[in-house]
């Protein structure tokens, strides 16, 4: 989901390089401020079903996205990508999912074209800078090869997963489509999935060939970004910080 951008001086605000999941949010913005306030009147939100509980993921598309009326149980907002973009609404949406009784978290679009220790270390910088607290996710969203071999990914990916976890005692989840996902995961096992497939009904989505089970299915992007989680609220939050 990412076009190549020349990486300069730190910038906040800026768009970001993952244009795939940005198309989506641009188009999705169009509906927003309608089905917020349906929801908010109690006549459209999420559900529970079939033992799954609901999830969002927002960046500065979705900068007012209302979080107390949203009604799921766990909330991912974007913090970094490459080596110098925060996003812009990441204080804000970190702030008010953290007042919630929600599973929180923070993921970073990678590019492996960079170094990866140098990504997660901006990115670990990045949350410094906001208050933490025990059960915060941390995650890895690898979309783009940055035109890299697939050995080249695979090895961007577990250097990046084991700096993170190396830093923080956190295992990070790891984000990717699922066809991503089979042909760059090798080896990766041992971090939760965030897998997304859109042509598979909410938790229906098979676990690629890498996993033993995923734990977060990303099942749909209208108008924004919907997942479920397999795991109970406890249970996903013993994946964050301790």
């Amino acid at each position: 989901m990412a076009m190549h951008r020349t990486i300069h001086a730190p910038k906040i605000n800026t768009p970001a390089a993952g244009t795939s999941r940005a198309l989506r949010k641009i188009t999705a913005t169009v509906s927003l401020a309608l089905v917020t306030a349906l929801a908010g009147a109690g006549l459209a939100g999420p559900a529970q079903a079939d033992g799954f509980i609901e999830g969002r993921d927002m960046s500065h598309y979705e900068s007012t996205y209302d979080w107390a009326g949203s009604g799921v149980q766990f909330g991912i907002v974007k913090a970094t990508e490459g080596t110098d973009f925060i996003d812009s609404s990441f204080a804000r949406h970190w702030a008010e999912v953290g007042k919630l009784p929600m599973v929180r978290g923070a993921y970073h679009f990678g590019h492996p074209a960079n170094d990866p220790v140098a990504e997660a270390d901006f990115f670990l910088s990045v949350l410094d800078t906001q208050p933490a607290k025990a059960g915060d996710l941390l995650v890895l969203d690898l979309e783009t090869t940055d035109g890299q071999s697939a050995e080249h990914v695979n090895t961007w990916a577990k250097t990046w997963l084991e700096r993170v976890k190396s830093k923080t005692g956190v295992t990070p989840l790891f984000y990717a489509n699922y066809n991503f996902a089979e042909q760059y995961g090798q080896g990766l096992g041992e971090y939760p999935l965030w897998v997304a497939h859109y042509s598979k009904a909410k938790g229906t989505v098979a676990t690629p060939t890498h996993w033993k089970t995923w734990a977060i299915h990303q099942y749909t992007d209208d108008p924004w970004d919907q997942n479920v989680s397999s795991l109970r609220q406890d249970q996903l939050r013993a994946l964050g910080r301790k």
